[in-house]
């Protein structure tokens, strides 16, 4: 059932027009911080990216009935959905104060709607599993106990491929995309600059490749759609690309945004800098 009360069909007919465009459900990019960040004493660090996420929910055209989330922090060798009625919470972060170990987002889960994901995929010729037991992990909840506090929205979270091929990762989103229209909001959670050795204390050689990739990045992802999909593909060819994610596991959600945003312009809607590094978030739609 989608949080309406009403059953969800994965492929039911969905006729398009002005008013259903208009009420489509955009696609999302957003950071996610570092570990619990948002609920410690950190002053000024994060406080434009926690005004952000507080903020995005004003960016929908209306409240989803369900949200589909893939996070930085979960792969599997093909896409795998949890499928549980109320998934607990996973705190995979580490060395942070006792209070954040007893964070709560105690969001419902979505089974009817991990079937439509499954569903979707297997009509793309996609294999994907499911986990019925798995939690949400900090990827998730830590920027939703900002942007959806109320966890009223039921979450359905996507793994992430081992393989780490983007193009897969695109075409994941495009089997996905559906979901948009029948009032199912689409995030990628991650972070667009993910070098954790550099991250606080960078010489001015990464902090420059640091900037070259994310001005590359916000170029390559509001690009027109086939130029953006080959231009994400071929992220690591970017200046800076690999000083900025030595391993792209961060990146990746971007890769199934874009391509749930089918021809759906891109648009930077966050930009900072923090601990010295460039930050952007995405909006398709």
């Amino acid at each position: 059932m989608t949080a309406s009360g009403q059953p969800f069909a994965a492929s039911a007919p969905h006729p398009h027009n002005s008013e259903q465009t208009a009420q489509r459900q955009p696609v999302l990019f957003i950071p996610h911080g570092g570990g619990p960040c948002f609920f410690m004493d950190w002053p000024g660090t994060w406080d434009t990216m926690a005004q952000f996420l507080r903020d995005l929910s004003t960016r929908l055209p209306r409240k989803p009935d369900a949200i589909v989330v893939v996070s930085g922090h979960w792969e599997e060798a093909v896409p795998t959905v949890t499928a549980s009625a109320q998934p607990a919470l996973i705190y995979d972060y580490y060395g942070f104060p006792p209070h954040t170990y007893e964070l709560k987002y105690p969001a419902p889960g979505a089974p009817d709607v991990a079937r439509a994901i499954r569903l979707l995929l297997q009509e793309n010729g996609l294999p994907s599993a499911q986990d019925d037991t798995r939690g949400l992990d900090h990827g998730v909840f830590i920027p939703f106990m900002l942007a959806f506090p109320d966890a009223d929205i039921p979450v359905v979270e996507l793994s992430l491929r081992t393989d780490m091929d983007p193009q897969a990762h695109i075409a994941i989103g495009r089997a996905i995309a559906p979901l948009r229209d029948r009032n199912i909001l689409i995030v990628g959670t991650g972070m667009s600059y993910h070098n954790l050795r550099h991250f606080m204390s960078g010489s001015p050689t990464t902090n420059q490749a640091a900037q070259d990739f994310d001005t590359w990045l916000a170029t390559a992802t509001c690009a027109p759609a086939p130029e953006r999909d080959r231009l994400l593909t071929h992220w690591d060819t970017a200046p800076g690309a690999r000083v900025s994610h030595p391993r792209e596991e961060h990146l990746l959600p971007l890769m199934v945004a874009a391509g749930a945003a089918g021809p759906d312009q891109g648009q930077r809607i966050y930009a900072d800098t923090v601990l010295g590094k460039p930050l952007s978030g995405f909006q398709f739609g």
